[in-house]
Protein backbone atom coordinates (compact mmCIF):
# COMPACT_ATOMS: atom_id res chain seq x y z
CA UNK A 1 0.00 0.00 0.00
CA UNK A 2 1.39 3.43 -0.82
CA UNK A 3 0.21 6.89 -0.84
CA UNK A 4 1.63 8.78 -3.74
CA UNK A 5 -1.21 7.81 -5.69
CA UNK A 6 -3.49 9.58 -3.11
CA UNK A 7 -4.03 14.00 -3.37
CA UNK A 8 -1.57 15.77 -0.87
CA UNK A 9 -3.99 17.14 0.85
CA UNK A 10 -5.28 13.70 2.11
CA UNK A 11 -1.71 12.45 2.36
CA UNK A 12 -1.06 15.05 4.82
CA UNK A 13 -3.69 13.81 6.98
CA UNK A 14 -3.48 11.89 10.37
CA UNK A 15 -7.18 10.57 9.92
CA UNK A 16 -6.55 9.15 6.16
CA UNK A 17 -3.33 7.80 7.13
CA UNK A 18 -4.95 5.74 10.19
CA UNK A 19 -7.80 4.60 8.30
CA UNK A 20 -5.44 3.47 5.24
CA UNK A 21 -3.25 1.72 8.14
CA UNK A 22 -6.17 0.09 10.04
CA UNK A 23 -7.37 -1.61 6.77
CA UNK A 24 -3.78 -2.73 5.79
CA UNK A 25 -4.34 -3.70 9.80
CA UNK A 26 -7.18 -5.47 9.79
CA UNK A 27 -5.92 -7.72 6.73
CA UNK A 28 -3.45 -8.61 8.07
CA UNK A 29 -4.28 -9.80 11.43
CA UNK A 30 -7.56 -11.23 9.86
CA UNK A 31 -5.17 -13.48 7.44
CA UNK A 32 -2.70 -14.47 10.42
CA UNK A 33 -5.46 -15.40 13.36
CA UNK A 34 -7.71 -17.15 10.12
CA UNK A 35 -4.47 -19.27 9.58
CA UNK A 36 -5.35 -20.78 13.15
CA UNK A 37 -9.17 -21.25 12.72
CA UNK A 38 -9.65 -18.31 14.79
CA UNK A 39 -10.95 -14.61 14.62
CA UNK A 40 -10.61 -11.03 16.15
CA UNK A 41 -13.36 -11.51 18.33
CA UNK A 42 -12.18 -15.08 19.90
CA UNK A 43 -8.85 -13.45 20.82
CA UNK A 44 -10.97 -10.23 22.51
CA UNK A 45 -12.97 -12.21 24.37
CA UNK A 46 -10.04 -14.97 25.96
CA UNK A 47 -7.66 -12.11 26.50
CA UNK A 48 -10.25 -10.30 28.63
CA UNK A 49 -11.31 -13.78 30.30
CA UNK A 50 -7.27 -14.57 30.97
CA UNK A 51 -6.54 -11.01 32.45
CA UNK A 52 -9.87 -9.87 34.19
CA UNK A 53 -11.62 -13.43 34.85
CA UNK A 54 -15.02 -14.92 34.98
CA UNK A 55 -17.49 -12.28 33.52
CA UNK A 56 -20.68 -11.87 31.81
CA UNK A 57 -21.39 -11.72 28.32
CA UNK A 58 -22.48 -8.30 28.88
CA UNK A 59 -19.45 -7.24 30.30
CA UNK A 60 -17.15 -9.18 27.90
CA UNK A 61 -18.62 -7.15 25.40
CA UNK A 62 -18.46 -3.90 27.22
CA UNK A 63 -14.50 -4.78 27.59
CA UNK A 64 -13.60 -6.13 24.45
CA UNK A 65 -16.00 -3.27 22.33
CA UNK A 66 -18.20 -6.02 21.32
CA UNK A 67 -22.35 -6.27 19.85
CA UNK A 68 -24.07 -8.39 22.53
CA UNK A 69 -25.07 -10.75 19.45
CA UNK A 70 -21.45 -10.90 18.27
CA UNK A 71 -20.57 -11.66 22.11
CA UNK A 72 -23.04 -14.53 21.79
CA UNK A 73 -22.02 -16.31 18.76
CA UNK A 74 -18.22 -16.22 19.41
CA UNK A 75 -19.02 -17.03 22.95
CA UNK A 76 -21.06 -20.44 21.18
CA UNK A 77 -18.04 -20.88 19.11
CA UNK A 78 -15.21 -21.01 21.72
CA UNK A 79 -17.75 -22.91 24.06
CA UNK A 80 -18.00 -25.67 21.36
CA UNK A 81 -14.35 -25.55 20.99
CA UNK A 82 -13.72 -26.64 24.79
CA UNK A 83 -12.03 -22.79 25.16
CA UNK A 84 -14.72 -21.30 27.18
CA UNK A 85 -17.34 -22.59 29.88
CA UNK A 86 -20.26 -20.96 29.81
CA UNK A 87 -22.53 -21.43 33.50
CA UNK A 88 -25.45 -19.64 35.23
CA UNK A 89 -24.85 -17.05 37.46
CA UNK A 90 -25.36 -17.87 40.98
CA UNK A 91 -26.50 -14.40 42.02
CA UNK A 92 -28.86 -13.84 39.21
CA UNK A 93 -30.04 -16.77 37.25
CA UNK A 94 -30.82 -15.13 33.82
CA UNK A 95 -27.54 -14.56 33.10
CA UNK A 96 -24.61 -16.16 32.45
CA UNK A 97 -20.81 -16.42 33.39
CA UNK A 98 -18.33 -17.60 31.00
CA UNK A 99 -14.62 -18.76 32.20
CA UNK A 100 -11.78 -19.21 29.90
CA UNK A 101 -10.90 -23.18 30.22
CA UNK A 102 -7.25 -24.70 30.22
CA UNK A 103 -7.45 -25.11 26.65
CA UNK A 104 -8.94 -21.86 26.04
CA UNK A 105 -5.52 -20.56 27.69
CA UNK A 106 -3.77 -22.92 26.03
CA UNK A 107 -5.28 -21.10 22.56
CA UNK A 108 -4.62 -17.84 23.75
CA UNK A 109 -0.91 -18.64 24.07
CA UNK A 110 -1.03 -19.75 20.31
CA UNK A 111 -3.21 -16.61 19.38
CA UNK A 112 -0.85 -14.14 20.94
CA UNK A 113 2.18 -15.65 19.00
CA UNK A 114 0.60 -15.38 15.92
CA UNK A 115 -1.03 -12.08 16.47
CA UNK A 116 2.66 -10.80 17.47
CA UNK A 117 4.01 -12.11 13.81
CA UNK A 118 1.16 -10.23 12.71
CA UNK A 119 2.41 -6.89 14.51
CA UNK A 120 5.73 -7.73 13.29
CA UNK A 121 4.77 -7.78 9.71
CA UNK A 122 2.73 -4.64 10.22
CA UNK A 123 5.48 -2.35 11.69
CA UNK A 124 8.30 -4.02 10.14
CA UNK A 125 9.65 -0.63 9.35
CA UNK A 126 9.70 1.08 12.45
CA UNK A 127 12.47 0.42 15.20
CA UNK A 128 11.29 -1.20 18.75
CA UNK A 129 11.65 2.32 19.89
CA UNK A 130 9.45 3.49 16.92
CA UNK A 131 7.05 0.86 18.11
CA UNK A 132 6.42 2.03 21.43
CA UNK A 133 6.27 5.52 20.76
CA UNK A 134 3.27 4.97 17.82
CA UNK A 135 1.41 2.87 20.38
CA UNK A 136 1.85 5.21 23.21
CA UNK A 137 0.70 8.15 20.94
CA UNK A 138 -2.14 6.28 19.43
CA UNK A 139 -3.34 5.28 23.25
CA UNK A 140 -3.31 9.13 23.84
CA UNK A 141 -5.28 9.97 21.00
CA UNK A 142 -7.94 6.95 21.85
CA UNK A 143 -8.03 8.01 25.31
CA UNK A 144 -8.74 11.88 24.72
CA UNK A 145 -11.44 10.65 22.68
CA UNK A 146 -12.82 7.97 24.40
Amino acid sequence: METRGAPRRLRGTASWLLGQTTTHAHRLVSEALGGVGARRYHYSLLAALDEFGPASQAELGRRGGLDRSDVVATVNELAAQGHVERRPDRVDKRRNVVTITPSGVEHLRELDRVLRAAQDALLAPLSAAERDELARMLTVVLEHHG
